[in-house]
């Protein structure tokens, strides 16, 4: 696997060496070893995979401490445009966002350590997206941000996206860094 930093430490974008022939395609998804040797520790306990329609926007979402969690996450079937926020505390790039189009034709990945906000919107019909989490879903620890929060400015590339009423009513980053008394 290729390994690649993005301008938020700790974000990390893996390209798998895919095999192909007249047959189709062979790649690794996952190797423990490969991720230890980069700083990516699970364990993995939890898969999660989702299947969306065009402009399906699920996010921004993250898990509260002590649950929070590090993902790996990838596309199966069709695109998305993947986005994470950068909610650690302490972090320089605290509340810098990241974007990247991650799709099936590529196989990139994406590593999420804990202490992001994530999300994604789908770009086409019946796309499959599929995550290990390094901690079980709690929904007493599940919270969020609004998607279209203003001082986060993100371009999901799409125009009226179908999101949740759940994700409708998500808090703004300001009253979420209120909550954490950041200013």
């Amino acid at each position: 696997m290729k390994f690649t930093t993005t301008p938020i430490e700790g974000l990390l974008l893996l390209e798998p060496r895919v095999f192909a022939d007249e047959r189709g395609h062979f790649f690794e998804s996952f190797n423990e070893v490969e991720l230890l040797d980069y700083g990516i520790k699970g364990p993995f306990i939890q898969d999660n995979q989702s299947v969306n329609h065009k402009n399906v926007l699920r996010g921004l979402h993250f898990q509260k401490d002590p649950h929070q969690q590090g993902k790996l996450v990838r596309v199966v079937k069709g695109s998305v445009i993947d986005v994470v926020v950068d909610i650690r505390k302490k972090s320089k790039t605290f509340g810098k966002h990241f974007s990247v189009e991650l799709n099936a034709k590529e196989k990139l990945m994406l590593w999420i350590p804990a202490g992001f906000a994530h999300g994604f919107v789908s770009l086409e019909d019946d796309t499959i997206f599929l995550y290990k989490v390094t901690e079980y879903y709690r929904p007493m620890a599940e919270s969020g941000i609004i998607y279209n929060d203003i001082e986060l400015n993100i371009d999901w590339k799409v125009t009226n996206p179908l999101v949740s009423q759940k994700d409708k009513i998500l808090p703004s980053f300001n009253e979420f860094k209120q909550s954490m008394n950041v200013k």
